[in-house]
């Protein structure tokens, strides 16, 4: 993460209000502050608004598009371990902690068939049940996901049951929450 800088964004770019996920355009040559980077995305106050800015239009504040350095198994399966890490890259726009160490994901499943295809399962939730960024935060979870070697599904399932609470922080969560 990085310290609030001011930018001049160098083309128009799409963007989301946080929290309620209406999509926006940010014209070119616009001020915006970078408020968060993390996991590829961008965070910006635009007009008094808080708003996310996806890793692929990086170019737009003058900034690289993340990179993947993830090697497929040879044997055609899915890396667990390589699961895991992508879904330590997204984050909730407000919160600088990755959705994993917020104890968001509930569950997440790894079915490697050859002859159906392999795909990814995850079962999660969000910190609050009116959250307009939740189906932004899912569709990043889907996308990330299918874009690790050898996946070629990912199903990302919303769920309230049970709600989420403060207890299912990590403590590196805490810690980073100044909670601990």
């Amino acid at each position: 993460m990085q310290e609030r800088e001011t930018i001049i964004t160098q083309r128009a770019v799409a963007a989301r209000l946080v929290p309620a996920g209406t999509e926006i355009e940010i014209p070119n040559e616009t001020f915006v502050t970078l408020t968060q980077s993390l996991g590829g995305s961008f965070t910006v106050s635009v007009n008094g608004n808080l708003a996310r800015i996806e890793g692929k239009d990086a170019d737009a504040l003058g900034k690289e598009p993340p990179k993947s350095d993830l090697t497929p198994n040879e044997d055609g399966t899915i890396n667990e371990e390589q699961v895991w890490q992508m879904l330590h890259t997204c984050f909730d726009p407000e919160i600088p902690v990755d959705i994993v160490e917020l104890g968001l994901i509930y569950d997440c499943q790894i079915i490697n068939d050859g002859d159906n295809g392999n795909e990814v399962f995850i079962l999660m939730t969000l910190t609050a049940p009116g959250c307009g960024m939740g189906p932004v935060i899912a569709d990043e979870v889907k996308y990330k996901t299918e874009s690790i070697p050898n996946v070629d599904k990912a199903t990302v399932e919303l769920t309230f049951d049970p709600p989420w609470d403060y207890g299912r922080l990590s403590d590196t969560a805490k810690l980073e929450l100044g909670m601990m």
